[in-house]
């Protein structure tokens, strides 16, 4: 499919001011080795679903469809990590029951709308920074909370120097 008449989207909690500002201070604790990318400070966000590219006509229906039922939660996250792929991640302490529901519920309107969710098992994190293999994990910070009240249905634009624009909220 020709990429113009796609739209790559996934959907995501979409923090506010204050969390992007003190996921931005966690991120700029680390040390970026040469090489690494760290997330600018728009972008970082917990991924419910990646959508990819979908038919760019789908969007309306799709922005009214993936209204799911909602209720808000807290999120605490844990220490910063360093995946064996060099990513470097900001992980929830736990999982809520609200967040796995709100995962579920999402997987089941993607079905509903005929688009596979992926197949891997939901992993919920912030991302910080590529190709960060050898960095020193910083010390936690004070423990980080976020209160989820809402997700956001994302574009991506990679050929528009990768800028994210929320196209829906929901709460």
């Amino acid at each position: 499919m020709d990429s113009d008449s796609t739209t790559r989207l996934f959907l995501a909690l979409w923090p506010d001011p204050a969390i992007r500002h003190a996921l931005r201070e966690r991120r700029d604790a680390w040390d970026w080795p040469r090489g690494a990318s760290p997330v600018h400070p728009d972008k970082l966000h917990v991924t419910l679903h990646f959508l990819g590219g979908v038919p760019s006509e789908r969007v309306p229906e799709l922005r009214r469809s993936l209204a799911v039922p909602f209720t808000p939660f807290e999120l605490r996250f844990g220490p910063p990590k360093l995946w064996h792929n060099g990513i470097a991640v900001l992980e929830p302490s736990s999982e809520p029951p609200e967040l796995l529901a709100l995962h579920a519920r999402l997987s089941d309107a993607l079905l509903a709308l005929g688009l596979q969710p992926e197949a891997r098992t939901y992993r919920p994190h912030v991302t910080f920074a590529r190709r960060a293999n050898g960095v020193a994990v910083p010390p936690e910070l004070e423990p980080l909370v976020w209160n989820v009240d809402g997700y956001a249905l994302v574009e991506s634009q990679p050929n528009n120097g990768g800028v994210y624009t929320v196209l829906e909220t929901y709460s």
